[in-house]
């Protein structure tokens, strides 16, 4: 496909990675041709590289096959899930599932992303249900709009959270931003 067509969100394969493009800018500077700048993630290891295009260049789309996985555990090895259909066991390493274990807790369904039958990511619902186990009391006071304050969750990911919100209750979190959604 040609670099005009490109996408936030879309996988491609550049110098043989595998990226996300999660920005996309067209740009003409001044008598120069149009060029396409590009911010992609590198699917593996989440390195961030800036790539510039030519509009008429080409670029190769990947597609990736998504199958149901449940999260059993994580130990030496790396994370555990369990593949929906067959019932297999798939480890993943740490570095894959870089920014996804925050937001995974035992039993939850998740797709785990195939390239050439191999899986090389996970892929997250929008919002996760996680409990807070620490959380400083709210105290009312001086404050100008949102009052908030951070409370640790029960996988270890620390969020910002309304004065109101105790320990022991359990939360939405946004898994794009890492931002307190509403109460479960």
């Amino acid at each position: 496909m040609k670099a005009s067509e490109l996408k936030k969100g879309m996988i491609i394969s550049d110098s043989g990675q595998l990226y996300v493009v999660t920005d996309v800018e067209h740009r003409t500077p001044g008598n120069l041709r149009a060029m396409y700048q590009t911010t992609l993630k590198n699917i593996v290891d989440g390195r961030i590289a800036n790539r510039r295009y030519s509009a008429a260049e080409n670029v190769d789309r990947v597609d990736l096959d998504a199958k149901k996985g449940q999260y059993l555990f994580h130990d030496h090895a790396g994370f555990h899930f369990m593949d929906m259909e067959t019932y297999d066991t798939i480890v993943l390493d740490d570095k894959i599932l870089a920014g996804v274990k925050d937001y995974l807790k035992e039993n939850t369904e998740i797709n785990l992303m195939y390239h050439d039958h191999k899986p090389i990511t996970a892929e997250l619902p929008t919002s996760v249900d996680l409990k807070i186990v620490e959380s400083a009391p709210g105290t009312r006071g001086d404050t100008s709009g949102k009052a908030m304050k951070p409370a640790t969750l029960e996988t270890g990911l620390v969020v910002n959270v309304p004065l109101f919100i105790k320990e022991g209750e359990i939360i939405k979190v946004d898994t794009r931003t890492g931002q307190y959604l509403s109460r479960a």
